[in-house]
């Protein structure tokens, strides 16, 4: 099973595109794909599909596909590990959470700003069990795109 390039080839590639589309995704924002609705999943399988090109050419053999996702793998497990241990390479790569509702009230064009409708937020607090942001005492899209509530406390 001949490979049409040298495996190291294909690893470089893979860095190459994996690093693209970290950037692309947190140029893009946090909401990306931190709710996937349809139009995410194909957004989604699009990308994978244009991106085998760039990662294994024309190359058909399954050790070139192999040394790819191994590739992957590999690159994700390190930028972990790295994450893990320096805050700050954490902090680029990851961003940070985003305050949308601050006592009961919705911060001025926090969901515009990330590209959330009124209806997405108000279904996320549905989702939640809350009628009103009024029960709210803050409300966060964290920095993977997942959205976190904290309920108002009642008074006694």
């Amino acid at each position: 099973m001949d490979i049409s390039s040298p495996w190291w080839v294909y690893a470089l590639r893979v860095a190459g595109v994996y690093l693209g589309l970290l950037v692309l995704l947190r140029l893009l924002g946090k909401r990306s794909f931190g709710e996937m609705t349809t139009f995410d999943i194909v957004v989604l399988m699009l990308v994978g599909g244009t991106l085998r090109t760039a990662i294994i050419g024309d190359d058909k053999t399954p050790l070139a596909a192999i040394i790819g996702v191994l590739a992957i793998f590999l690159l994700d497990k390190g930028i972990a590990w790295a994450c893990a241990r320096w805050p700050r390479l954490d902090r680029l790569v990851e961003g940070h959470a985003s305050l949308l509702v601050r006592d009961g009230r919705v911060i001025d064009g926090a969901l515009r700003k990330h590209d959330m409708s009124e209806e997405a937020f108000r279904r996320v607090l549905r989702e939640k069990g809350l009628r009103e942001v009024g029960d709210v005492a803050e409300v966060r899209l964290e920095a993977n795109g997942k959205i976190s509530v904290l309920r108002a406390s009642k008074p006694d």
